[in-house]
């Protein structure tokens, strides 16, 4: 087992780019299988996250090759949904966005319940809903661990779905891609990550409008062809690294930032008393000796404050100067990292399952913690940086999932973080 050993109290500085959007180049990745043709995605972070979804696609007999160090090729003329791997698709739960793309291409299939973070509740009904109102039926079968997929009937279609969900838009926009005709989808998710995926679909042939609103209209074509696209950056990444940065009261400078996917971000933060100089897609955190507290932080859909970026956030709560009051009213599950932070010397109560209150300026110190899901394994690496003395972080798997080497990078900036494997 791997854990991260952190000695923290130090003012951090220099530059640190931006990957790709994890939550951008999954769904992209996924709909490679709409074309028998070969198609290339740059810009792709090197987490684990990607790696196990390529291992997907290859299980089913996609060729899959990496052409730089970003760049991957996707050839998937000839693939069998029954040829997946049934342990890879429980560790991740980005193989959900395979119902729509596997639904284009084949008429009946299964797949077996996903995996991913214990955030609470991640129902997949809106999924299977969206699915049925575009002609592809869903079971599952009788012990849950399986869904099996009819799509014989599917065809274009206009309706609502149940809920803004951002899988369950993509996997809809997906499967409507490849139906010839319009098909209409409304209370569809607005993230960057889902335009990024539409404009992936223009590329391979679909005429798609309404991107970034709530109402999005998709003319299919029957043979889509291959694309050529390259990912936006991850806005949540970049987040994580501004958030570094206010906590730290360190000039950080974070590049390849699209300041328009940050703006709430960047309000939020300047709330905690922080300020940052832009200059082109470059922010640099302008560092302050008094983190403020913020009356209340609410996690919401997007154009919201991201759920992901709810746990960042938290630490800083934990570091301002008198009370927050922090909801996450996406998920129930995001407030495990709230009882490390506890051993960390934080002071903070979780009212609900979707309230926690925090009282600062704590002290943090370092202490052994663990990390349960991605976005808390982030923000208790910020937290470590930000305590006094070491802090060893466990189940740094997690992180892998979305940061791409984030000891390496951090290490540039003068953090003292290392990789450290149990004997």
């Amino acid at each position: 087992m791997e854990r991260f050993e952190i000695r923290g109290g130090k003012r951090l500085s220099g530059a640190i780019d931006v990957r790709g959007s994890k939550n951008a180049a999954l769904p992209i990745l996924a709909a490679t299988l709409l074309s028998r043709e070969e198609s290339v995605v740059g810009n792709v972070p090197r987490i684990e996250d990607v790696f196990r979804l390529l291992e997907l696609l290859e299980g089913m007999g996609a060729v899959v090759t990496w052409k730089g160090e970003r760049t991957v090729s996707v050839m998937p003329r000839d693939i069998d949904p029954s040829r997946m791997d049934a342990s890879i698709v429980k560790k991740i739960r980005s193989s959900i966005l395979l119902l729509g793309s596997l639904s284009a291409r084949f008429e009946r299939f299964s797949l077996h319940h996903p995996g991913g973070c214990v955030i609470g509740a991640r129902p997949v009904g809106t999924h299977f809903d969206a699915l049925r109102k575009l002609g592809a039926d869903v079971t599952v079968s009788e012990d849950g661990r399986e869904y099996h997929v009819d799509a014989t009937n599917r065809a274009p279609a206009e309706f609502a779905l149940r809920e803004l969900s951002v899988t369950a838009t993509e996997n809809a926009m997906m499967l409507a891609a490849a139906l010839p005709g319009k098909t209409v989808i409304r209370i569809a998710a607005a993230e960057p990550h889902v335009e990024d995926l539409g404009r992936f679909l223009v590329k391979m042939g679909a005429t798609v409008s309404g991107l970034g609103t709530h109402t999005v209209t998709i003319e299919g074509v029957p043979d889509l062809s291959g694309a050529t696209h390259d990912v936006i950056p991850d806005a949540n990444e970049a987040a994580t690294f501004l958030v570094l940065g206010v906590a730290t009261k360190s000039p950080i400078t974070v590049r390849n930032a699209r300041e328009h996917d940050l703006d709430i971000v960047l309000e939020k933060l300047r709330e905690f008393g922080a300020d940052f100089r832009i200059e082109g897609d470059s922010i640099t955190v302008v560092p302050t000796d008094h983190i403020l507290a913020v009356p209340k932080i609410d996690t919401r859909t997007y154009p919201g404050l991201p759920s992901d970026v709810q746990a960042p956030f938290g630490v800083l709560a934990a570091l301002g100067d008198g009370e927050t009051l922090l909801f996450d009213t996406v998920f129930e599950g995001r407030f495990n990292y709230v009882s490390e932070l506890e051993k960390m010397r934080a002071r903070a109560t979780v009212l609900n399952p979707h309230q926690v209150l925090f009282r600062g300026p704590a002290r943090l110190r370092g202490t052994t913690i663990r990390s349960f899901d991605l976005r808390a394994g982030a923000a208790l690496i910020i937290a470590a940086l930000a305590a006094e003395g070491t802090t060893l972080i466990e189940e740094v798997y997690q992180v892998d999932r979305g940061y791409e080497r984030i000891e390496e990078r951090l290490s540039a900036l003068g953090a003292d973080i290392r990789r450290v494997k149990d004997q």
